[in-house]
């Protein structure tokens, strides 16, 4: 029958937008402020979390709610000052070693969170989130470049037969070599300039020595700090990405600082935690016996104390790939695969010490809380970087070892946790905290408030305008439109796309657009009616002759959202996901749904005339 949809057709329509409405309910209930607490390795117990709540309460803050789960607490508070207050607060009380971020704790229903059910994430413009101005450690890493040299050097020197008296490092960028005569520095010069193109030499005689002096050149210095940067910026991307953070953005700043934003977290905690596990791997030999106190350090290892050599004969940059698994006996072991040149110089070493125990160092960069004078007397809080190194294999070389070897004697979380630091990417050189703040909501409270506003005038004046000039038809139209919005934002929270507020204009502009399909049918069905034919055929002529102009129209602003979401970052991006998803959902509710209103009211009678502006 004309203009008569069957009934699995509308009992289907009703599914779609029934899902839509479930699905995109969760964006009305509001966060709440809190804190997370978590520390650096033992879980939140229910003790801490009594200390905490009474300092609140002796304090006059007011909170609503605490809950310890998955190892760490959370406090609720009624607002935002509040929530900032309490945190001061709990920092004071639980003191070092606690990690403590601004949160939003959602107050979606469980039910609705067991059917997967969530809220669209919010970039940092309308949500806020946690910043971090992170610096790379260049003279660090400089002083790394030639302490690995001088690793080598020794090594070849040794191979070579050519015997030095000292080999030093004098400063980050300057390696000295005392010979006994002149031959022994020439052959060392010549052979040094054949396997480190790189280092500048130069012959220097002081009270009867020989010297050798080897340094970069200026070239290969900025060169080594550009390689060293943009490899910390892929560490830090990767560790990020491990956080599950919608649109983060890490960006190199000047010449040895990285930006990290993290927008609408859900852990701020778990981000801190990982971002300040700023961990090398070194790998040593065992010190010989007798060898001078200067030269090795002591470290516990399975309750033995281990003289470990300071030389370190590879760094961890070297790692390509890290997976932990199960040795034939089922117990956890990390396997690590080191790239081209690690391997060669790798199984070099290993080959020419077998027997000697080998033992591989954790070295992590920390932050803590530390209190100092400040400029009138009083004590404030400032913080600290510090080194924390620690033995994680000492093994006897039994053969020499190639690109693969594995590291056992851990635990299974030490082996989990270990394969997925360095997975992330050992950093090239330490990295430090210059500024570490969490940017509040208010803002974006402000931005949604203002945003809001703007689709509801805007929303408001399409409503009028279709109810005005189509009538009976507009209203078909506005609840079409009404579908069109409770899809998008199904859509968006179903995928976890991220709302920016260019995203919120781009909303407004789907919104605008969305008319644009039925506009283009009322009028080709009261052009059709104009040329003579009935109501029902006219109806049906005017949604199948519009429907090809129609998607014409929307595709080619499909591909602009497209190229948007290819060469863009950021907002941009967020603007071109509300954009192409909005042409999907407005696109089938033009076609489809306003197509069922129409069928439902006029569909299967006859029909003498259409309530469609001028045509009644």
């Amino acid at each position: 029958m004309l203009n008569k949809y069957p009934l699995w057709k509308n009992l289907l329509i009703l599914f779609v937008v029934l899902l839509a409405a479930l699905y995109s309910a969760p964006n009305l209930y509001p966060d709440d402020p809190a804190v997370q607490i978590s520390h650096e390795s033992d879980p939140i117990t229910e003790f801490e979390m009594s200390t905490v709540t009474d300092a609140l309460r002796g304090a006059g803050i007011e909170y609503f709610g605490d809950v310890v789960q998955d190892r760490t607490g959370l406090v609720r508070f009624r607002n935002l000052e509040e929530q900032l207050l309490g945190k001061g607060v709990i920092e004071q009380t639980l003191g070092n070693g606690y990690f403590t971020a601004l949160n939003l704790a959602p107050t979606t229903p469980g039910w609705m969170q067991a059917i997967n059910a969530g809220k669209m994430s919010l970039g940092l413009d309308l949500q806020g989130g946690v910043h971090f101005l992170m610096e790379v450690d260049m003279e660090a890493a400089l002083t790394r470049r030639m302490e690995n040299n001088i690793s080598n050097i020794r090594q070849l020197l040794r191979e070579e037969r050519i015997r030095s008296r000292a080999l030093s490092l004098v400063d980050s960028n300057h390696i000295e070599i005392r010979f006994d005569d002149e031959e022994s520095r020439s052959a060392a010069r010549a052979l040094l300039r054949e396997n480190f193109a790189e280092l500048q030499t130069l012959n220097r005689e002081t009270g009867g020595d020989f010297f050798l002096d080897l340094s970069l050149a200026e070239v290969d210095i900025q060169q080594m700090e550009r390689d060293t940067i943009a490899a910390n910026k892929t560490t830090i991307l990767n560790r990020v990405d491990s956080l599950g953070v919608a649109e983060p953005v890490v960006q190199q700043q000047g010449a040895n600082r990285i930006v990290v934003e993290l927008p609408g977290v859900q852990d701020t905690a778990q981000a801190k935690r990982i971002l300040q596990r700023i961990a090398t791997l070194q790998f040593h030999l065992e010190a010989a016996p007798g060898a001078p106190t200067n030269s090795y350090t002591t470290y516990e290892y399975q309750g033995m104390m281990i003289n470990v050599s300071n030389d370190v004969i590879l760094q961890g940059d070297r790692v390509a790939n890290v997976r932990s698994a199960l040795d034939q006996q089922g117990l956890p072991q990390v396997v690590i695969n080191l790239d081209a040149q690690g391997g060669e110089q790798f199984s070099r070493v290993t080959r020419e010490n077998i027997g000697n125990p080998m033992d591989i160092i954790l070295s992590e960069t920390k932050t803590r809380t530390v209190m100092v004078p400040g400029e009138n007397g009083a004590m404030v809080e400032q913080q600290e970087t510090y080194e924390e190194k620690r033995l994680i294999s000492h093994a006897v070389i039994r053969a020499a070892l190639g690109r693969e070897f594995v590291i056992t004697g851990l635990s299974t979380t030490e082996a989990n946790e270990l394969s997925l630091l360095i997975r992330s990417g050992a950093l090239a050189a330490p990295m430090y905290f210059v500024e570490e703040r969490t940017l509040g909501p208010s803002m974006g409270a402000e931005n949604i408030e203002q945003g809001k506003r703007a689709t509801y005038l805007g929303v408001g004046l399409v409503v009028l305008f279709m109810m005005w000039y189509y009538k009976l038809f507009g209203v078909f139209a506005n609840i079409a439109l009404a579908v069109n919005l409770l899809m998008l934002i199904a859509i968006m929270s179903i995928i976890s796309a991220t709302l920016t507020l260019p995203g919120i204009f781009g909303i407004v502009l789907i919104l605008g657009m969305a008319v644009d399909a039925n506009v283009l049918i009322f009028t080709r069905i009261r052009e059709e009616l104009a040329a003579g034919l009935s109501p029902q055929s006219a109806i049906s002529a005017g949604f199948d002759r519009a429907f090809g102009t129609i998607m014409d129209a929307n595709l080619t602003t499909l591909l602009v959202g497209i190229v948007l979401f290819s060469i863009g970052t950021g907002p941009v991006k967020g603007f071109a996901v509300t954009l192409m998803i909005g042409i999907f959902t407005s696109v089938w509710t033009a076609i489809v749904v306003t197509r069922a209103l129409v069928n439902f009211y006029y569909g299967g009678r006859q029909v003498k005339s259409l309530w469609i502006g001028n045509y009644i």
